[in-house]
This record gives structure tokens, C-alpha cells and sequence, in this order.
């Protein structure tokens, strides 16, 4: 039998050797990884005649006026740089990759779906940017307007022609507003949806668009205060979520196929399918089952296109009538059996509104399978279900729930109040409030352009309540909230309540967007936070050493800045918060990677342990004379 005292030594045993083996691989890596010397570029002629005529300028931003500088680096230790990668890579997407996706099942989308490539095949290299890269117009120019040398592909502006959708002139892509569903613009199929759904006072704040194409219903919400999470496959129309994202909209790349989405559930006010050439009633009705999971008590959803009035349709749509008719009467039953209520149809559009709560449907009215009593939060990787999510039994279900966004943001949500989330509670979260409202002033005072319109696209990649993003709200800018995985508590529900978006991601894994689509990105106890799970995974895994190679292997710190790399645009800034000795080790391999930094102290002196670390990415393209030495 093993006594408390040597449980007690053989834990600290496993501790010191677990520092061995870890100081032993890190240095065998270290090695093992190291690349020759290569330098940085600073921009072509042609890269700065485009950003000319498109009235962007290189901005150094940071005013490094601080208490001390908590961030010099004198180890005598050598930094080491990472090459370029080659050209072909400029629009590179590890987890969407064209050539890996082939090779999946074609059945449901599958090869649509992330398929992320092992260790020993990912890039260990940083995506250029495209010769001649301009950085984006401002918002609200940049919604009708991207430089043709940040995504050069005209296939859409050929494919979607009549449509609308893009035109090419001259250096510049032109976004018109139309849409397939909309030819007289999106202005006025918005304002007829409008004249249905809440939108102009607030009450429907967050929108999904499955199959978003260059989400444009995205960008005109923006003028109604809604937001909209778009998405789309990276299908063969090149760039469809990459321009959504130059234009400044919020998108991702994503399908529905056979995996949940990556949202918490009732967290949309609405969702939206303008011709998404989505099966809605295949696979017995599991992807509207999974649009319900994910919308709020009394959301909306909006169908427009086939099959809806197909009577009056058909022969424009060139299929046959009994086939479309078949479709509508399947989706027309399955809303039922949901229990969503028709609102409105007319013309090639349909509005049904989901149930308020589990009574609002008698249990002999509903016919489709209840799913099983887990979290219906856990969708990272799980596969999509034909069965019904029910509400919890509390308040925050009810249509009394719903507040106008002026309100919502800064209100306890019900979640919390609640008391569904264990360890939070209003007083928590109003602390939380005033915290991020005192370090995003702090971050102001240091990079004096973040609500400038400077920024236009921001990710936090460990959102916590969205704190940060609900400090930072503004018509100038919005934030990707990003829930990492492994995190012991999930609050992505609370941040869609406030009326803000977000989305589940594993930072061991790329994240699904182009690269160059973040201005400016923040990173709060990232890294500690990973480091402390790979710690916690190591008392299991010291009799496993293949394991903690895995472990390691799986989720390095230089791995997870190469991502934030590849997804920032050249010139974009970063500003990490973290532990004094986590952002020593960040700031080291950044040195590498053509980053400006600069670490100072906490908000509130020398003290604490947490620092800051701000960065700027310095601006090269491919096929630049890359030997100079960094500075």
C-alpha cells in the first residue's frame, strides 16, 4: 500500500523528470528545426504605386511611451528564421486544402469539411503575401471595393456575371450589391425581410448565412446594427470567403456536411439561406435539426430560392416541378415537426420562426427523435444528429429574454444569471466588464489607432466573456471571439447573448480563413494556456513517452504564431497578454518571423506578473530578395 509521503515523492519525482524530458525534446527540436538565416523585404515599387491609388499608407502605429522596458531579450541565445514559404502557398489553408480534400468521400460534403494535415506535412515556413499587396480600403469603402492584387481571381466575376455579385475594373474588384436572390440589391431583399423580422430596433442582433458566397446580405446588415457569422466551402468559385473578408464581413470557411457547426447552441437570432444549394431536407431533415440546435427561442430562419413558390418557378430554375415541389413539401414537414411556425412567404421567399420554449409543442406534435442529455455545446469534431436539442428548463429560454442589442451588451446574460455556467455569476462578470474596459484603454494608449478604422477585421483568440470585444464595440470594426477547445469553461453562449459573434477552435489546428484576413489580433493567456494543458496531460503521460512526444509535437508554441502569422495581414498588429516568462519565449521566435515588438509592463506597474507584448508584422510579398539579416 503506498503511503501519503511517497505518493507525495514520487509526485515530484514524475515532475522533475517530466522537466527533463520536456527540456530534452525542446532542445532535440530546437535542433532538429533549425533553419538557415533569411531576412525580411521592404515592399516592391509595385506594392507601393497600389497602395497609392488605394489610399492605404504604412502606418508605425505603436507609441512605446511606458513605465520601463520589461522585455529586453540578452540570453546570447541564436533566434531563429523562418524562410518564406514557396509562392504557391499565397492563399494557403492547411485545414481546407484543395489537393487533401480530394482524397475524402464525396458523400454529404465530406471533403468540404476540415481535414487538417498530420505534423510531419504542415508548413514550418511563413505564407507570403501576393506581389504587390495593398493593405484593404476602410470600411465603409472596402464593402464595395478590394485591390485586385490581394485576390486575383476573376472566375467569379465570369461565373456570377449576370448576377451581380463582382465586377472587375480596372485594379479593383467592384461589390455592387446584388446577389442571385436579389437583383434589385441587397438593400431592398433586407429591407423586405425587415418588414417581418425585428431588425431596426435591435431585438435580432447576430445572423448565420450558410452559404454566404462573397456575403454580401453580411455587409448590408451591417447598416441595420446586425452582424452576420457568413460562411462557405472552398468550393470551385475561388475566394468566395476570402473576398467576404477583404471587404471587411465577417466569414469563415465552412459547410454543412456531417460534422456540428462550430457554434454554441441558441446562439443566432437568425439564420439565412439565399439559394445555399443546401439538401434541407435530406439525411431525415438533420441539417435544419442542426440550424434549430443553433438558434435562439423565437429566431428566424430565412429561406430563399428553390424550392420555395416552385410552382411559379420551375421553369425558370430549369428542374423539374415535381422534384422541387417534393423538396418544399419535405422542408414544409419538417418545420412542422420542429414546431416552427410559418411567418411569411411571398415571391421566392419563405420565414418560418422557431418555437419559444419546449411547451410552445405538444410532446404528441413532436415527432422528431429528442437527442440524448449531453452538453449540446460540444460540437468540436462531433458528428451532426437528426435529433432535436431541447431547451434548458430556465428563464433564459423565454421570448421575455430577448433585449435590444444597446442593452444586451453590457446586461448579465441569463446564462450567468442563471447560474448554468458554474463559477460565474453577475458579480463576476460585471468585474470582468470593468477590467477589459481598463486594459483596452491601456491598449490605446499604446497603439493609438485601434479604433481609428485602422483595424477593421479583429480576432480574440481567447475571448473569455468578450470582455475585450464588447470594450472595443464600435461601427468601425468587428471581433471574431474565439472559444480554444480546451478550455475548462465554455462561455461562447455568453458572448452570443451580449450580441457578439464567435466560433469554437482548437489553436493546436489552422483556423478556417484565408491567410491575411485579421488586422489585428489579440491573444490573452494563449499561451499559457496551452502550456498548462500540455503540463496537465504530462501525469498521465510520463509512462508514455510516445505520448509526450505527441503531446509536444502536436501543439508548439512556434506552431500556434505560425498560424497567427499566416492570418495576419502584412502591417497588421498583435497584442499579446500573458505570463512575463511566456511572452519572453513568444517574443523570442517572433523575432523571426519579421515581427516588430515591444514588451512593457501591466497597466498597473511593474508588479504583476503579467506583461504585455505588442507586435507589428513587418509588410514583404513573395519572390522579394529575402537575405537581409532582421534588424
Amino acid at each position: 500500500m503506498t503511503t501519503k509521503g511517497n505518493s507525495a515523492d514520487r509526485k515530484s519525482n514524475n515532475s522533475l523528470f517530466s522537466v527533463f524530458v520536456i527540456a530534452g525534446l525542446c532542445c532535440f527540436f530546437y535542433i532538429l528545426g533549425a533553419w538557415q538565416r533569411s531576412g525580411f523585404g521592404k515592399g516592391d515599387d509595385l506594392a507601393r504605386e497600389v497602395a497609392k491609388h488605394t489610399d492605404c499608407s504604412v502606418l508605425d502605429n505603436l507609441n512605446y511611451q511606458t513605465s520601463g522596458d520589461a522585455g529586453m531579450i540578452d540570453d546570447g541565445a541564436q533566434v531563429k528564421q523562418f524562410k518564406p514559404c514557396e509562392d504557391k502557398y499565397i492563399d494557403y489553408t492547411p485545414c481546407q486544402d484543395q489537393t487533401r480534400a480530394m482524397t475524402f468521400p464525396r458523400d454529404d460534403m465530406i471533403y468540404r469539411e476540415r481535414h487538417c494535415p498530420p505534423d510531419n506535412e504542415k508548413l514550418r515556413c511563413l505564407i507570403p503575401a501576393p506581389r504587390g499587396y495593398a493593405n484593404p480600403f476602410p470600411w465603409p469603402k472596402s464593402r464595395d471595393y478590394v485591390p485586385f492584387v490581394n485576390a486575383p481571381y476573376k472566375s467569379l466575376t465570369v461565373e456570377k456575371a449576370v448576377q451581380n455579385w463582382i465586377q472587375y475594373e480596372g485594379n479593383v474588384f467592384r461589390f455592387p450589391g446584388g446577389g442571385t436572390q436579389f437583383p434589385h440589391g441587397a438593400d431592398a431583399y433586407i429591407n423586405e425581410l425587415a418588414s417581418v423580422i425585428p431588425m431596426d430596433n435591435g431585438i435580432v442582433r447576430t445572423a448565420l448565412d450558410t452559404g454566404c458566397g462573397v456575403a454580401s446580405w453580411g455587409a448590408y446588415l451591417f447598416k441595420k446594427n446586425v452582424i452576420a457569422m457568413s460562411f462557405a466551402p472552398r468550393d470551385s468559385h475561388e475566394s468566395q470567403v476570402q473576398f467576404a473578408l477583404e471587404r471587411g464581413v465577417p466569414a469563415v470557411i465552412g459547410v454543412l456536411g456531417t460534422i456540428k457547426l462550430p457554434y454554441p447552441s441558441r446562439a443566432f437570432d437568425m439564420a439565412h439561406c439565399s439559394r445555399c444549394l443546401i439538401p434541407w431536407g435530406a439525411n431525415d431533415g438533420m441539417y435544419m435539426v442542426e440550424i434549430d440546435r443553433v438558434l435562439r427561442p423565437g429566431g428566424y430562419w430565412v429561406l430563399s430560392g428553390p424550392p420555395i413558390n416552385w410552382n411559379n418557378n420551375y421553369q425558370a430554375w430549369q428542374r423539374p416541378k415535381e422534384e422541387l415541389e417534393e423538396e418544399q413539401r419535405k422542408i414544409e414537414e419538417l418545420a412542422k415537426l420542429l414546431c416552427w411556425e410559418k411567418k411569411h412567404e411571398i415571391g421566392e421567399i419563405a420565414i418560418w420562426q422557431k418555437r419559444i420554449n419546449n411547451g410552445f409543442c405538444r410532446e404528441q406534435d413532436r415527432k422528431q427523435t429528442t437527442c440524448k442529455p449531453t452538453s449540446p455545446d460540444d460540437v468540436w469534431y462531433k458528428k451532426m444528429e437528426a435529433c432535436v436539442t431541447l431547451h434548458p428548463e430556465t428563464d433564459e429560454v423565454t421570448g421575455e429574454a430577448w433585449q435590444p442589442f444597446s442593452e444586451r451588451l453590457n446586461a448579465v446574460p441569463s446564462r450567468i444569471s442563471s447560474g448554468s455556467i458554474p463559477g460565474l455569476s453577475a458579480e463576476t462578470f460585471l468585474e470582468d466588464n470593468r477590467i477589459w474596459k481598463k486594459h483596452v484603454n491601456a491598449y490605446k494608449r499604446i497603439n493609438n489607432v485601434i479604433d481609428s478604422g485602422r483595424y477593421r477585421n479583429i480576432m480574440d483568440m481567447n475571448a473569455g466573456m468578450g470582455g475585450f470585444a464588447a470594450a472595443l464595440e464600435s461601427p468601425k470594426l468587428w471581433v471574431m471571439n474565439v472559444m480554444p477547445t480546451i478550455n475548462e469553461r465554455d462561455t461562447l453562449g455568453v458572448i452570443y447573448e451580449r450580441g457578439l459573434i464567435g466560433i469554437y477552435h482548437d489553436w493546436c489546428e489552422a483556423f478556417s480563413t484565408y491567410p491575411r484576413t485579421y488586422d489585428l489580433i489579440h491573444a490573452n493567456g494563449v499561451f499559457s494556456l496551452y502550456e498548462d494543458n500540455i503540463h496537465g496531460r504530462l501525469g498521465y503521460a510520463i509512462d508514455y513517452i510516445q505520448l509526450l512526444v505527441n503531446v509536444l509535437l502536436r501543439c508548439s508554441m512556434e506552431d500556434i504564431l505560425l498560424e497567427m502569422d499566416r492570418i495576419l495581414r502584412p502591417e497588421g498588429a498583435v497584442i499579446f497578454r500573458d505570463r512575463d516568462d511566456v511572452l519572453t519565449k513568444v517574443r523570442k521566435i517572433v523575432g523571426g518571423m519579421r515581427w516588430n515588438t515591444k514588451m512593457v509592463d501591466h497597466e498597473d506597474g511593474p508588479l504583476p506578473s503579467e506583461k504585455l507584448l505588442f507586435a507589428v508584422k513587418q509588410y514583404w510579398v513573395a519572390g522579394e530578395n529575402n537575405s537581409t539579416s532582421s534588424p
